[in-house]
């Protein structure tokens, strides 16, 4: 159910959110400015995003006004009466509508321009049983896991409500781990929907608006995972909910590990496992500008404009005729594999940040002008490892 909009009209009220504090925990519970354009029963619609809590409990007045202050009560979950449920699910929605509003602001600011809306679901894939994760969709032939209704085109951020406690003090007390309130993951996936509408590394705008994949790739993974610390500020982004797993286990996820291409697994692998090189990577390069004077929001930029850049060979002129499918071949998608390619695309985007972006990358057995191949085989060589 959704309240109606006027125009574009829209209003700032309070909300309850967490904001990042570099420690084991879910964040610092602050009071925080969001802009909206209305509400409805189980959502909140803003000019870059629209939030909603598929679950049939009523969250909202949809014809209410004022600010939304709800505590987090330690994720509800099992445990928790209806009305502390209905509060912490309250608090996963502003939670989720402020740092999908803060995030899609600051890469809109630094590519200059905004992205598609986004829509935010949380509470899906609840049966047969929970889910504690989150996807990122767009609308493709099939999905695994299934789809109850038609996912958005232009895209679809997908947060499971919860299935499990994660202890965040000595004591034992748990936190109901709900993706809602979990910011590394929120950032994270927002981040595949900054990557669909600039790399588009599946070449996704060359197929029909209804038969896209939702296939990822390392690039993908790890640059959502690098764009979630930038928005940390900490490069270990998954440590509040991993803490059980070392920081050497790349399960955990911690940029701060010289992981390089001397791991790199390639073919059926995890992508995400992969990805944490090239976020690592960026990490390191980030550092390495910052040492050099300038901002790190320079690299931040950098990226994000190489993302851009990194598609236009295969995608220039695309205008949805019925040769782009042919474009999109078996070789330009393994080339969109390549992490060199963006590296080239990057250096192409901000080429003044080249000498620190270089050393950075060259640290993980990253450089221009190879194949992955090619570049795990010179960094095992070296035996440039973690």
């Amino acid at each position: 159910m959704t309240a109606t909009a006027t125009g574009n009209a829209t209003a700032t009220v309070t909300v309850s959110a967490y904001l990042p504090e570099g420690r084991q925990t879910p964040g610092r519970l602050a009071a925080v400015p969001l802009e909206v354009r209305s509400r409805g029963a189980n959502e909140l619609v803003l000019p870059e995003v629209t939030v909603r809590d598929e679950r049939p409990l009523a969250l909202l007045d949809a014809h209410g006004a004022g600010d939304l202050l709800p505590e987090p009560l330690g994720g509800g979950g099992p445990g928790r009466d209806v009305e502390q449920d209905r509060e912490a699910r309250l608090f996963g929605l502003t939670n989720v509508a402020f740092h999908s509003q803060r995030m899609l602001r600051a890469v809109a600011e630094l590519l200059g321009h905004p992205l598609p809306h986004l829509v935010v679901r949380i509470g899906t894939h609840e049966s047969p049983r929970r889910w504690g994760g989150g996807h990122y969709r767009v609308t493709a032939g099939s999905y695994d896991p299934g789809e109850a209704g038609r996912v958005r085109p232009t895209g679809e951020v997908h947060l499971g409500g919860g299935s499990s406690f994660v202890a965040t003090a000595p004591d034992g007390n748990g936190y109901f781990a709900a993706p809602a309130h979990n910011l590394a993951i929120i950032y994270h996936e927002i981040g595949h929907h900054v990557c669909r509408h600039t790399a588009d590394f599946r070449l996704n705008g060359l197929l029909p608006a209804t038969g896209q994949t939702n296939k990822k790739i390392p690039l993908d993974e790890g640059t959502c995972d690098f764009l979630a610390a930038t928005l940390l500020d900490t490069p270990d982004i998954y440590g509040w909910h991993r803490a059980a797993i070392p920081t050497w286990d790349r399960r955990r996820r911690a940029l701060g590990a010289r992981w390089t291409m001397a791991g790199f697994e390639g073919g059926a692998s995890d992508p995400h496992s992969d990805g944490t090189i090239w976020a690592s990577a960026c990490w390191t390069a980030r550092e390495h500008v910052a040492a050099a004077g300038h901002r790190r929001s320079s690299f931040d930029r950098m990226l994000l404009r190489g993302l851009e850049l990194s598609s236009a060979p295969w995608t220039a002129g695309a205008a949805g005729g019925p040769g782009d499918e042919a474009r999109r071949t078996s070789l330009a998608l393994k080339k969109r594999r390549y992490v060199a390619n963006l590296l080239d695309a990057m250096l192409r985007a901000e080429p003044e940040l080249a000498e620190p972006v270089l050393a950075g990358m060259a640290e993980h057995g990253i450089r221009p002008g190879a194949s992955n191949v090619e570049l795990r085989r010179a960094a095992s060589a070296t035996r440039l490892t973690f």
